[in-house]
């Protein structure tokens, strides 16, 4: 009896993660893969937000706040804040936009994998952002272009993610997704038995699985967030690298073996 050659394993290996990795980026969409993207750029949004608190001096995802803080610096008159609020809604609008024009292309084109263009265009984005906030600390234009470029990456992806998923999720804020953990809390805790004041009301019940995801969420984007800081802290822009490389494991199998065809 022959030993089973195991010659090509790493091959087969590699082959099962293009595989995985290719299938979660697919055009036929599963809520299992939508959760396993949404996870993963989940880290990296919490990662590049907290992160670029450290590197640039302001959130970039949290549009709320900076239109808010836009209104609020119109009316006391300081209009080089208004600018700069302006200079950080443009981008990420932008990005948004870019992302819808990249997907609907490859719909259009059949190239298939089309969430994964946006992707890798993201990480490339990423390791410019790094570049330019080399340049930053000499040079208050690369500061300028170092935000805009955080926030193009913020909208372009959650603009992607939000068109993957069917607008259910959204990975570079947590409010929707802290709202809607609340709403399931809510009906875990509902006392059903006063349903009896209406004789045949409905039961209340909570989704415990998108209770559990929510929750995965909101840790991942915490995590990420702590390992932003850490890593821009301590490395630097050169944190960019990995988050870049993070992305290029989820989105580059989809682009090789398009490439290939």
């Amino acid at each position: 009896m022959t030993a089973p050659d195991t010659h090509d394993d790493p091959h087969r290996l590699a082959w099962r993660y293009s595989d995985f990795a290719a299938g979660m980026l697919a055009s036929e969409r599963t809520p299992l893969a939508d959760a396993r993207v949404g996870l993963a750029m989940t880290f990296v949004a919490g990662a590049t937000n907290a992160g670029g608190l450290l590197a640039v001096g302001q959130y970039t995802s949290h549009m709320s706040g900076i239109i808010s803080a836009m209104a609020d610096n119109a009316v006391i008159g300081a209009s080089g804040l208004v600018i700069a609020g302006i200079g950080a809604l443009l981008p990420f609008v932008l990005g948004a936009a870019v992302s819808a024009v990249l997907v609907n292309w490859a719909r259009l084109h059949h190239v298939g994998r089309e969430y994964a263009i946006p992707l890798t265009l993201e990480a490339f984005l990423l390791l410019a952002f790094g570049l330019l906030g080399s340049l930053a600390r000499v040079s208050p234009v690369a500061l300028v272009a170092d935000v805009a470029v955080l926030c193009f990456i913020m909208g372009l992806q959650n603009a992607t993610v939000t068109k993957l998923s069917g607008a259910k999720i959204r990975t570079t804020h947590m409010t929707g997704v802290v709202t809607d953990l609340g709403i399931e809390l809510g009906k875990l805790f509902y006392l059903n038995h006063n349903r009896r004041r209406r004789p045949g009301a409905p039961l209340i019940y909570a989704d415990r699985e998108k209770l559990k995801l929510l929750a995965m969420f909101v840790v991942l984007f915490f995590a990420g967030g702590v390992t932003g800081a850490l890593g821009f802290k301590y490395v630097g822009f050169v944190f960019c690298v990995p988050l870049a490389i993070l992305i290029l494991i989820l989105a580059g199998p989809s682009v090789f073996r398009r490439l290939m065809r």
